[in-house]
């Protein structure tokens, strides 16, 4: 069964990069899309970026366009979001997810998502 696990999230100060990861074990991502989302308490979650399953197309959300990139390497079975400029209303808790059909929805919409990791906490604060 597929099981995502990310990795990488933190305190940062605000201005600051991470890097998180999202990859499996014993099964591999290259057939799956891969999305970003994130959650921040009493708030609905929210779509962040999304890459294809071989790389060639990618989303990104306009509240981190030039600050967040999204990339994997199918051969570490990893995808990764780079994330610069940290602003305080970056904070929450990040998900990667899988969806099946290897292409990115075209409004990143939750529903089309079929299975989530567990998260990891992002925090921005001085």
């Amino acid at each position: 069964q597929l099981r995502l696990v990310e990795s990488g999230g933190g305190l940062v100060q605000p201005g600051g990069s991470l890097r998180l990861s999202c990859t499996a074990s014993d099964v591999t991502l290259d057939e799956y899309a891969i999305g970003w989302f994130r959650q921040a308490p009493g708030k609905e979650r929210e779509g962040v970026s999304c890459i294809s399953s071989g790389g060639g197309s990618t989303f990104t959300a306009d509240s981190v366009k030039g600050r967040f990139t999204i990339s994997r390497d199918n051969a570490k079975n990893t995808v990764y979001l780079r994330m610069n400029s940290l602003k305080p209303e970056d904070t929450g808790v990040y998900y990667c997810a899988a969806e099946y059909l290897g292409g990115c929805p075209r409004r990143l919409q939750l529903a089309a998502f079929h299975c989530w990791g567990q998260g990891t906490q992002v925090t921005v604060s001085s």
